[in-house]
């Protein structure tokens, strides 16, 4: 029996402002501030996200089989989330786990909003079970109550008298029972109750515990549904030739040779460069090979990677903008007995997900409808409306899985896309279009992490403590130009630039922090835990370096910092017991630690290494993560693990270089993910919490770097700064 649900507008006066923000110059969408997204996602970590609808007209069906399906308003690409937010739901429901099971909500944000980023439709920033887990089981409650109030008005019974267990109804006096498909036509008839009584912790059946996930059998059985996995009737594929350098544009082409291939049906030029569409992927692919285009590259990137490092480190040089003043930095130094000074460098990197992107556009008369593996519902509906002239609600997107993400399918500019509707556009509309994306493609052309220089000038006195921290941040804005940018974007500085530098939760009294905005055609993006992913590197291996300049323990040092911190203490101290932190190593293998907060999780990581001729090899990762209430603790620690894989190829080896402005790299071949050989044994410790829980898919990600700096360290007496680490 399917919940029928709620007709709410779509129209609503931030959607308005969003919708007249944004303009469509030369394919390229350039996006005014129009809501303070970063800091309503700082301010849900801290106070918890805003109220959300409870309705379960709204979030379950009910079938007649007993199945009890949520309708998620989070993508899954991954990390778990719709088995997270199905186990909330299912604790509350008293629901039988093996019943559960899981869909895609359609793209409705007066309905489905991300409660972080209200009032908008969008999956990221590690939100997604901090500001879902109260609604969920709130929802979860409000089921059950109706559900039980329709067994009463049914059995003639009070409601007290009910109970509910694994699907099943009872009133124990009388012997009745039912399951839940047999009550639910009624009890979704009744009202949604004002309040809803939740569990105490202590009576949590599904919360905490293990539980497989609800996307497991159909993934490994090759039934999950994918965008590449669409087909509709007439539909063609298409590949899109775009510029060998950035900010270049398409001046004239020549389709002749490409329509001699078989199954290459058309040719058109988009802003972006020249679409080639055909009735297979093969076709397009071998009829975009023999284009003949000519590109204007007089306002493209023609610098090669060195150039641009050696223009950062003049950057550095100078004055840049306050990102903070704490203290004075400055005078902090005349007290220290000692100072380091010490530069990164941080290439650009690709995020490389499994599956390349990719999006099926289907346009009739009254509107649009997408296939994808959609992160940002809301931007995606809105790139829609505006290429195509529909209202966004004539917009329709089914959500599927997705093969990975790491940040390329949220982008808040959303190109591709934005490609897909100019090709539909460009050919009327007479079939449905298929952009598919090789990872060449996105190697080659895409997104990219921003490559980044830091500064670090600091000092300590007699007795080890800090007097004095200068630093400097080089490196191009994400938010910049974006939806994103009126909350994360403060007279000119990018927080996601210093995150994690200007927020650190060790006590520096004196730290000053300048931030330079460099200027690149390269286009930026998020990447998995965004700034963190180098100001972690930076502040972790400075403070290994501080405590031995100081003459203390790298462990003992950071526990001196962190005074008041119970939670961070904690994560710290059963780090160190559980890498044995104070057991000697033989010659040639070191040990590390290093600790980050970001998302509102605290991550501890002791790394071990040997050494050997110049070359190393990660043996030993010990985590220790606090993010909460772990909701499935099983998918917490795949996670960890994950985030410990994804991180290590960029510091074995990955890194995105420039020749001339073109990208050298293409595919896995030269920008090689890490092999199952050379994961190291990794051991997942979480500290049991009754706290809110907190982002879980990004926090594994910036402390590994710094571990294994610190280690080799340790084994080599030698400091490598730039990622990746070489010790040649």
């Amino acid at each position: 029996m399917k919940l029928t649900t709620k007709n709410i507008s779509l129209e609503h006066p931030a959607r308005r402002e969003f919708l007249q923000a944004t303009a469509v110059l030369t394919g390229a969408f350039v996006i005014g501030a129009f809501v303070p997204f970063a800091k309503r996602v700082y301010a849900a970590s801290a106070g918890g996200p805003a109220a959300g609808i409870r309705d379960p007209n709204v979030f379950l069906k009910i079938g007649a089989d007993n199945t009890v399906t949520l309708l998620s308003k989070h993508f899954e690409m991954g990390q778990g989330i719709s088995t997270g937010m199905a186990t909330a739901v299912a604790e509350e429901l008293d629901a039988d786990w093996s019943k559960m099971r899981c869909e895609f909500a359609p793209n409705n944000p007066a309905l489905y909003q991300n409660l972080a980023f209200a009032p908008y439709m969008v999956t990221g920033g590690s939100t997604s079970m901090m500001e879902s887990f109260t609604q969920m089981r709130e929802v979860g409650a409000a089921a059950r109550a109706m559900l039980v109030g329709a067994a009463a008005a049914k059995w003639n019974v009070p409601a007290a008298q009910i109970s509910v267990h694994k699907g099943v109804v009872r009133h124990k006096a009388s012997g009745r029972s039912a399951m839940f498909g047999e009550l639910a036509p009624d009890a979704m008839r009744l009202p949604v109750p004002e309040k809803v009584e939740l569990k105490d912790a202590k009576q949590w059946q599904l919360i905490g515990k293990r539980a497989p996930r609800l996307d497991s059998v159909e993934k490994t059985t090759g039934k999950a549904g994918f965008a590449l996995d669409i087909r509709r009737p007439g539909m063609l594929t298409a590949m899109v030739s775009r510029p060998p350098q950035f900010g270049g544009t398409a001046v004239s082409f020549d389709a002749a040779a490409a329509k001699k291939i078989d199954g290459v049906v058309e040719v058109v030029q988009i802003p972006q460069g020249i679409a080639v569409l055909a009735k297979d992927t093969w076709s397009a692919i071998r009829g975009r090979e023999v284009l003949k285009v000519i590109w204007d590259m007089s306002k493209a990137e023609s610098r090669s990677t060195d150039a641009i490092v050696a223009e950062y480190r003049q950057m550095s040089g100078s004055k840049g903008l306050p990102a903070l003043r704490r203290g004075d930095a400055a005078a902090g130094f005349a007290k220290a007995a000692k100072t380091i000074d010490a530069e990164f460098v941080f290439p650009h990197l690709a995020h490389a997900p499994m599956e390349p992107l990719n999006c099926v556009l289907e346009l009739r008369a009254d509107g649009a409808e997408l296939w994808s593996g959609s992160q940002l519902q809301s931007i995606d509906t809105y790139v829609l409306s505006k290429v195509l002239g529909f209202k966004p609600e004539q917009i329709r997107i089914n959500t599927l899985l997705g093969g990975g993400s790491f940040g390329r399918r949220g982008n808040p500019v959303g190109d591709w896309v934005a490609e897909v509707a100019m090709i539909a556009k460009a050919i009327n509309g007479r079939a449905p279009v298929h952009l598919v994306w090789t990872r060449e493609d996105d190697i080659k052309g895409g997104f990219y992490r921003p490559m980044a220089l830091h500064r670090v000038k600091a000092g300590v006195d007699s007795a080890g403590r800090i007097t004095g921290w200068q630093h400097q941040v080089v490196t191009k804005s994400i938010f910049t130009g974006t939806p994103f940018e009126g909350g994360a974007v403060k007279e000119g500085v990018d927080h996601s630039s210093v995150e994690g530098v200007v927020d650190t939760p060790y006590a520096i009294s004196d730290m000053a922090v300048d931030l330079h905005n460099a200027k690149s055609p390269v286009p930026v993006l998020w990447w998995r835990s965004v700034g963190h992913s180098h100001t972690a590197h930076v502040m972790e291996t400075v403070m290994d370096d501080l405590a031995r300049t100081a003459g203390k323990d790298p462990m003992a040092f950071r526990l001196g910092l962190l005074e008041g911190k119970p939670r961070d203490i904690a994560v710290l101290k059963l780090a160190a017991q559980k890498s044995g932190w104070d057991r000697p190593l033989r010659k040639g293998r070191g040990r590390g630690i290093a600790y980050h907060f970001s998302f509102g999780t605290r991550v501890a990581m002791v790394a071990e290494v040997t050494v050997k001729d110049a070359a190393y090899k990660v043996e030993r990762i010990v985590a220790v993560v606090d993010c909460g209430v772990a909701v499935n603790p099983d998918v917490v620690k795949a996670q960890i693990e994950g985030s410990i894989g994804f991180a290590l190829s960029s510091v074995l080896r990955n890194q995105i270089t420039l020749n001339k402005g073109v990208v050298e790299q293409n595919n896995y071949n030269d920008y090689e993910p890490t092999r199952i050989r050379e994961m190291p044994k990794v051991e997942v410790h979480i500290i049991k919490s009754a706290e809110a829980p907190s982002g879980i898919g990004e926090p594994g990600v910036p402390p590994l770097a710094p571990a294994i700096s610190n280690a080799l360290f340790a084994a080599t007496g030698k400091r490598v700064r730039a990622l990746p680490l070489t010790l040649v």
